[in-house]
């Protein structure tokens, strides 16, 4: 079972759900794993630790042009969907565009004269991490300068046991990212605040959602600090609210330190408690 917590806006407390739900199935002795899949930017590891089990380098094909070889009859630039490779016949020029390849391997299938061989290039990682508790945690991480994390989120996910409680922290906003995490989940949790862009934010996600005809519910972080519009839009849409997490100091300042909610308050620990039963039991009616 794939649980994805994502939110149509950074900030709204996706890492502060999914560490903190990670760490209360793994005390109660339950198969969990946790998959950072901002890969942009990567940050559950300041709350959970544990020993490194495995580093894998994700990897891509690039396509390499040999110009004395290549006729400039312009099929790879024809075939290639994602407009990374130019062709000039008339002073013979052909450029790769290293960012805008997608991997497909298109380039090479229409080149009739054998000028397109590839190399391998790095994007990122993937690192596995064991708790003390016996949990597991996956860290995506791209390179410096790639222009699109999916590869390597995707990697990532595919990279879950089976027979785990997969808990998906996706990367902020609507865009591919988000798409590419929230796709192979079972549930979506949409983690929002009771703010206008809040709702604003969270309406983007739930039309993205619909499209993707996946099932979704949504926890409201920092409840009480705005108006009641949220709830209203919740209601009006029939749109299943899992939980409330109060506006409450004592979570910010927790979190700020690098530390667990659920370790230092026994009513947080039974609110998540709570709310992973209510996920079992949700994602398997839905």
């Amino acid at each position: 079972m794939k649980i994805a917590v994502a939110s149509g806006k950074g900030g709204t407390g996706k890492t502060l759900i999914s560490t903190n739900l990670f760490h209360v199935i793994q005390q109660l002795g339950d198969p969990v794993e946790l998959i950072d899949c901002d890969a942009e930017e990567p940050n559950t590891r300041q709350f959970i630790k544990g020993k490194v089990n495995d580093e894998e380098m994700v990897t891509q094909r690039i396509p390499v042009i040999d110009k004395a070889s290549c006729t400039f009859c312009g099929k790879c630039q024809e075939y290639c969907h994602y407009n990374a490779i130019i062709v000039l016949p008339d002073i013979r020029h052909v450029q790769v565009i290293e960012e805008l390849c997608h991997d497909c391997g298109a380039c090479s299938y229409a080149c009739h004269a054998g000028a397109i061989s590839e190399r391998v290039k790095s994007i990122g990682s993937i690192t596995n991490y064991e708790t003390a508790l016996g949990g597991f945690l996956t860290e995506s991480q791209i390179d410096i300068g790639i222009y699109s994390p999916v590869p390597v989120i995707q990697k990532a996910i595919h990279s879950a046991a089976e027979n785990s409680f997969v808990i998906l922290d996706a990367p902020p906003g609507t865009s591919c990212p988000f798409i590419a995490t929230v796709s192979e989940a079972d549930f979506i949790v949409l983690v929002t605040e009771p703010t206008p862009f809040g709702l604003h934010d969270l309406q983007l996600s739930v039309h993205v959602l619909k499209e993707l005809q996946k099932p979704f519910g949504v926890i409201v972080n920092r409840a009480g600090l705005g108006d009641d519009k949220l709830y209203h839009y919740l209601k009006e849409n029939n749109i299943s609210l899992l939980a409330d997490i109060p506006f409450d100091r004592q979570v910010a300042h927790t979190y700020s330190c690098g530390n667990l909610i659920t370790d230092e308050s026994s009513k947080y620990k039974e609110l998540f408690l709570h709310l992973y039963d209510t996920l079992k039991k949700q994602a398997q009616h839905d």
